[in-house]
């Protein structure tokens, strides 16, 4: 009796675990960057994001796949295209015994492809810290599947919905479950000023600075908030002439390659842009140049550059920081989150040594 009294026992709590929803962060857990979250639940699992650490190169930069079977996970969702939600897809797809099938919308296939091609291209490491070449991206590209906002897809798993998310073009929200949402919380615990005070105080800054004589830089990441950015300054530009002799210039080749893609997909953009394309392309900017080097740039006066990296480790924006910043006049805008061992310094050594 007692035997099988433990048997019974034992068999309950097999079902009890079965029945628990499990999430393990493999990475943004208390930190920013290589967002990874592995889902269980009756012995099916899904994995949302794949991103590397920007703060890191090498296998120190990938979320930590060590803690888990690759080859159990049944489906990966990869909501946007940033590098730490998306750049170690090609790695976990080609190098790792990953089966399981990969959705993300059009917009983000589009522009990952691009972006982790520029990845690999601009990348300062040696051969043996690359996590994958450009084979691999292409090889990942056959693999990822496509779905729409609002699209149901199938998996393993019941079906799952797509919604649209905001944050940057394509960037989606996925649904298994109502029991219980993950969300990036960067500014979870900061009260943001309105939107319209904020982008006030953008343009009166490089309005202020320029007419003083001074120069700002504005290192951002090539896509996403830099488009955004870029939309505001050219707006800003045509309402104000005595400003018009000032040259702005945009130095991402991957923005201009990107471009495309953002013309492409105008209807997953909002209202004011949607409009505003029916009579005009806003992203065919009047009062905005490339640029494509410090070497092609006659820095002979007040100007506003918009730069990547985001980070000044390297790179046009760190070229310039290092130019500019001896003299007072000048300005330097950081209009997004800094990650914490990333900012101006190159690329750090194993954490996990």
């Amino acid at each position: 009796m007692a035997a099988s009294s433990l048997k019974r026992r034992d068999s309950t709590m097999t079902k009890d675990l079965e029945d628990q929803l499990i999430i393990t962060p493999l990475g943004a857990g208390n930190e920013v960057g290589r967002s990874c979250v592995y889902m269980s639940y009756k012995s099916k699992t899904v994995m949302f994001d794949c991103g590397i650490h920007p703060a890191y190169s090498g296998m120190a930069a990938l979320p930590y796949f060590d803690e888990i079977d690759p080859s159990t996970i049944d489906v990966l969702l990869v909501t946007h295209f940033h590098l730490d939600h998306a750049a170690s897809l090609p790695y976990f797809l080609e190098k790792t015994t990953f089966k399981g099938r990969v959705f993300m919308t059009h917009a983000t296939k589009a522009i990952y492809n691009l972006l982790l091609s520029d990845y690999v291209k601009v990348s300062k490491v040696s051969v043996e810290d690359m996590l994958f070449d450009d084979q691999d991206i292409k090889r990942s590209m056959d693999k990822i599947e496509v779905i729409d906002f609002h699209q149901s897809g199938r998996s393993e798993w019941d079906p799952f919905w797509c919604y649209t998310a905001g944050h940057v073009l394509g960037a989606a929200m996925f649904m298994f479950s109502p029991d219980i949402c993950i969300i990036e919380s960067t500014y979870g615990v900061q009260l943001h000023q309105p939107r319209l005070v904020r982008e006030k105080r953008f343009t009166d800054v490089i309005h202020s600075t320029i007419s003083q004589g001074g120069r700002v830089l504005i290192p951002a990441f090539a896509l996403g908030r830099a488009q955004e950015l870029l939309l505001i300054l050219d707006e800003y530009w045509s309402h104000h002439p005595e400003l018009h002799n000032i040259p702005i210039y945009y130095a991402s080749p991957l923005a201009k390659r990107c471009m495309a893609v953002y013309q492409t997909y105008i209807n997953a953009m909002n209202d004011r842009i949607r409009n505003q394309f029916a009579s005009s392309n806003p992203f065919d900017f009047k009062h905005i140049s490339s640029l494509k080097s410090i070497e092609n740039f006659d820095d002979v006066g007040p100007s506003v550059v918009m730069a990547s990296p985001s980070g000044l480790q390297s790179g046009l924006s760190r070229q310039l920081f290092d130019k500019w910043c001896s003299d007072k006049k000048n300005a330097c805008v950081i209009p997004g989150y800094v990650v914490e061992g990333h900012w101006l310094r190159p690329s750090s050594t194993n954490p996990r040594k």
